[in-house]
């Protein structure tokens, strides 16, 4: 078996920028369609529609947060793997993801949809969008395994060094999405429904597409449903690493959906701005993201082959291309967001546009916090200390809560508006301690006398 991209070898910065181009090119594309799918909402379905779907969106960063993580995680037992080029295990690695991934999806998708009511009551959701809100909800979350399958395809194919083809297929997937949208609206007149549809099946057939690419390409390890390759340490082994990276996302999840409680308090005019400058905001922060996912793979693979010197280049050499992307963006913002703003809402009320303009240019001063957060957390995951990954998720959950609190008390939207900022930066603090305590404790990055 060969690896696509060997991430061992070779220029570290240069391994990580080929390795996270295609990850921040599907960052960029799936923001774009989010973005355009806020757009189509906006134009065709109407202010209380964006305001529904930004209500579900915490509910979203909870349980397909949850997902995301955890797929990363167990892919990184697949990545270790890898690196040393113990091919057998792998074959074990990818039987008991798929084993685990199974389970989730009906575990997941039977829990959401029975307490969707009451998690929408929970949120205090405005009775003028609730109808709307349920619909949608409802929808997602039986799409589920759909993002399960997507998530995890994409995940082991990173794991080989291949971040290329999960992209393509997301930008296929998306085109789709994006058609299917207008269709299901204008020709079908499904409202709402129309989103949540288009994005459940889009999700699936890039799901798809990634599991036939892996077993048509020759290279890849192939595993078949044999007890021989059916071991029960590796289904612990993944579960110990990638749900705790799941739960990492929701406790941080849990902030905002303790901040989405306080948004709702503040009115229709509040959510739908909040929900418009956050889509703009992931437009620009999910490159960093996406350079956070190649450090975990990067770092699984180096410390699976003993490369501790490149696990520490790595980390350097992240930081300087966040710290350039995050002033770039500031920079997109600080010319475009007028633009942006428009080009979201279009045409809507000066108070929904001046709640829009502040959250968005308060939040884009602090990007590169959350680009040294994302290389951070990922490193501590790609060595397999997933677990206390976790404590970076109650850093969030702290900011976004005492925020939301400020928010209740007298703040308001002010509050709201540093939010994030306060999650990203209790987090990083956090997550810096961990990093160094690993690197003093682990006898792989002792030096050998």
């Amino acid at each position: 078996m060969q690896q696509e991209l060997d991430l061992s070898t070779g220029s570290s910065m240069k391994r990580i920028l080929l390795f996270s181009f295609p990850l921040i090119g599907s960052s960029i594309f799936q923001q774009l369609y989010n973005f355009i799918d806020t757009l189509i909402v906006s134009h065709f379905l109407g202010i209380e529609a964006v305001a529904a779907v930004g209500t579900y969106y915490p509910l979203n960063f909870l349980i397909l947060g949850f997902v995301q993580g955890s797929c990363i995680g167990f892919s990184i037992p697949l990545s270790q793997d890898i690196g040393r080029k113990e091919y057998k295990e792998v074959k074990c690695d990818l039987l008991a993801g798929i084993v685990v991934c199974f389970l989730l999806s009906i575990i997941l998708t039977v829990v959401m949809i029975i307490n969707t009511n009451s998690l929408l009551i929970m949120l205090h959701t405005p009775p003028k969008i609730f109808n709307l809100t349920i619909i949608f909800t409802l929808i997602s979350f039986a799409g589920i395994p759909a993002n399960i399958l997507y998530n995890y395809s994409a995940s082991v194919l990173r794991a080989f060094g291949n971040s290329k083809q999960p992209f393509y297929f997301l930008v296929i997937s998306l085109i789709i999405n994006i058609f299917l949208d207008l269709l299901f609206i204008l020709v079908f007149n499904l409202g709402i429904k129309s989103i949540a549809l288009a994005t459940v099946i889009s999700e699936f057939i890039a799901g798809m597409m990634n599991a036939i690419y892996y077993v048509k390409q020759k290279q890849f390890v192939k595993v078949t449903l044999s007890t021989k390759f059916f071991n029960k340490k590796k289904i612990l082994k993944i579960c110990f690493i990638g749900f705790p990276m799941g739960f990492e996302y929701s406790i941080s999840a849990i902030g905002a959906i303790i901040m989405q409680y306080a948004i709702n308090l503040l009115g229709t005019s509040a959510i739908a701005a909040q929900a418009a400058a956050e889509k703009i905001r992931q437009l620009f922060t999910l490159p960093m993201e996406s350079v956070g996912t190649a450090m975990a793979t990067y770092t699984a693979q180096n410390y699976g082959a003993s490369q501790i010197d490149r696990i520490k280049q790595g980390v350097r050499n992240g930081t300087i291309i966040q710290f350039i992307w995050s002033l770039f963006s500031l920079l997109l913002v600080c010319l475009f967001k007028n633009s942006l703003i428009t080009l979201m809402l279009g045409v809507t009320s000066k108070q929904v546009f001046s709640l829009t303009d502040l959250y968005l240019t308060t939040i884009s001063y602090f990007f590169i916090i959350h680009g040294m957060l994302m290389i951070f957390r990922n490193t501590i995951q790609g060595l397999g200390h997933s677990i206390y990954a976790m404590a970076s998720g109650v850093g969030e959950l702290i900011g976004r809560a005492s925020a939301s609190y400020l928010s209740i008390l007298s703040w308001g939207y002010t509050a709201i508006c540093y939010a994030n900022q306060i999650a990203w930066g209790i987090s990083l603090i956090i997550c810096s301690f961990i990093l160094v305590i690993i690197i003093r404790k682990d006898p792989a990055f002792s030096p050998i006398d």
